[in-house]
């Protein structure tokens, strides 16, 4: 649940907020009717939206396959070689 409050009420009442918080809820705290910041717990867990899961699925498979950066494997024997 979502709650807006304006910076003067959330510096009258943090106390209030930070338990409103701990028990799930989500304040957005706003300066002359603008959102400016936003309280949320610690140990909610953000859900991944379907684009953001399959952005991440393709990322990932693409950090396990490696990018080709061209040029030729080198032996060790090469290093030294004078």
């Amino acid at each position: 649940m979502e709650q807006h409050i304006n910076l003067r009420e959330a510096n009258q009442h943090l106390s209030r907020y930070i338990e409103a918080v701990q028990q799930g809820h989500e304040i957005i705290i706003t300066r002359r009717g603008q959102p400016v910041a936003r309280l949320v717990g610690l140990t909610s867990k953000k859900v991944l939206s379907v684009e953001q899961q399959e952005a991440r699925k393709r990322s990932l498979e693409r950090m396990r396959r490696g990018y080709p950066l061209g040029g030729q494997p080198i032996r060790r024997d090469e290093l030294y070689e004078r």
